[in-house]
């Protein structure tokens, strides 16, 4: 097969010489590379004054420098390290100088001086012109920074924005081998031991918010479901704290119009892009009335943390309210991890149920209660804002005024080491117990029972973190 040279062989330059082969075209190239040039130039500039704003605004700005330099000062631990203790942890408490001295009773059932980290931090100095120093048992003060140049738009107080930055003041203190900020109210109650074993759960050099909601439906609805809740109190790890405090000052002023600082926090903590993990033992506690029914049937979870205990009843019956946290602690000191753990059994030779929460009550039913009743919540409180019947973010049942309907309660009085790694809890009967008893004949044997000797394992920590848990706790 025979080809012509002319019309199969291509020279390859000849597109560059046609390219060239007029003034007409070269013109006509000259003006748009000398338009491709300017335009290079122009976004060329634009981008040195684009840089220089930015540099001149770093330069304007020492707050944002001198966090992002205070950042580097830090070093998380390496993985070498061991697991997480309460030595890890620092405590940021909101208060008040003004409120103090008689908030501080909550405060002090939990701190241990030399062994929890943190600070109260308050609005002023304490004990202007009484010269009263500050009380040894007491956590450490410090007063919070001047909050008057942000901005602050709701209806409430403007403590908000002050108590909102205290997790970075506390970041910026710059304390060594801390793991987690802990930030709580004046009058929560930590369970520190339980505290540790829940963030042991997670990894600390990632970023973590971890706390819990609100009982009452309404003010989940009111603020929101996707926040811990400041008084039940919540922890953020080390490089979410490290983020947040880029961002918070401008991120309060940004969020001006929401009420309390735990809102707020929530908020800047959501542009950052991190959900907030819940955990069952945060107790917010937003509930009026007696918190028996709740503590009563605990979740499977361990106890955190309880709030607004000042505006409930007592825990425990002819006991007042300080003295009743110190008595349920005296109980959690023998075994944290079972404290409040809800379980329940049968004697079917008598058809009696009986339903323990551990360290707490012990509940007689002198016929058959199913599970599903025995493990859902007693109501003997109303919600928080409205004093209302419900919605919780629970399930409730009624707590029967009628005598025959009503369990007979009995509740903790001591707790002792029984064995190798066990314990004897004793539950004796309140005397408002005597009062309208029920007639029947199945009550009246139930009636001679006078107390009741709860023996258990001390129950391993280690249980909270498998992930298939159990369904009850053995008695």
């Amino acid at each position: 097969m025979s080809h012509s040279s002319g019309t199969t062989i291509q020279d390859p330059f000849k597109p560059w010489k046609h390219l060239f082969s007029s003034s007409i075209k070269l013109t006509f190239l000259t003006q748009n590379l000398m338009r491709a040039l300017l335009a290079i130039c122009i976004v060329a500039a634009l981008y040195l004054f684009f840089f220089g704003s930015i540099s001149n605004w770093r330069i304007n700005c020492p707050e944002c420098d001198k966090t992002l330099f205070h950042s580097t000062l830090h070093q998380l631990p390496s993985t070498n390290e061991e697991k997480t203790n309460i030595s890890h942890i620092l405590f940021g408490i909101g208060g008040s100088a003004e409120t103090w001295n008689l908030r501080r009773r909550y405060c002090e059932v939990w701190w241990r001086p030399n062994i929890t980290r943190g600070f109260v931090w308050l609005d002023e100095e304490p004990g202007k012109g009484s010269g009263e120093p500050w009380p040894e048992t007491s956590p450490p003060y410090k007063v919070s920074a001047d909050t008057a140049r942000f901005k602050y738009t709701s209806q409430g107080s403007r403590s908000a924005v002050r108590i909102a930055r205290i997790v970075k003041e506390s970041f910026e203190l710059g304390l060594e081998n801390v793991r987690w900020f802990v930030m709580g109210d004046d009058d929560t109650v930590f369970f520190t031991e339980n505290l540790v074993n829940v963030l042991n759960k997670y990894d600390y050099r990632e970023m973590y918010y971890i706390g819990g909601n609100s009982e009452s439906v309404e003010q989940d609805l009111f603020h929101t479901y996707s926040m811990g809740y400041g008084g039940g109190g919540f922890a953020v790890s080390y490089p979410l704290a490290a983020e947040l405090v880029r961002i918070l000052d401008g991120c309060i002023d940004r969020y001006a119009e929401l009420y309390g600082s735990d809102l707020k926090i929530g908020s800047c903590i959501n542009e950052i892009g991190v959900p907030v993990t819940k955990e069952l033992g945060f107790h917010q506690m937003d509930i009026r009335g007696s918190p028996y029914g709740l503590l009563s049937a605990h979740p499977l979870a361990p106890l955190i943390s309880l709030h607004h205990l000042d505006y409930l009843e007592p825990l425990f019956q002819g006991v007042d309210r300080v003295n009743s946290v110190k008595k349920l602690i005296k109980a959690y000191k023998f075994d944290p991890s079972r404290t409040l753990q809800h379980s329940f059994c049968y004697d079917l030779t008598r058809n009696w149920s009986v339903s323990v929460s551990w360290g707490y009550t012990v509940q007689l039913y002198p016929f058959f209660v199913t599970a599903k009743d025995l493990s859902t919540t007693l109501q003997t409180f109303l919600t928080w804002g409205s004093w209302s019947h419900e919605p919780f973010t629970f399930n409730t049942r009624v707590m029967s005024l009628k005598p025959c309907e009503r369990p007979i309660i009995f509740n903790f009085d001591r707790v002792q080491r029984f064995g190798n790694g066990k314990t004897l809890t004793l539950y004796r009967k309140h005397n408002s117990e005597q009062r309208k008893q029920c007639d029947r004949e199945n009550y009246k044997a139930a009636y001679k029972v006078m107390s009741f000797n709860v023996f258990a394992d001390v129950l391993d920590p280690g249980i909270w973190n498998k992930v298939q848990r159990p369904s009850s706790v053995p008695i």
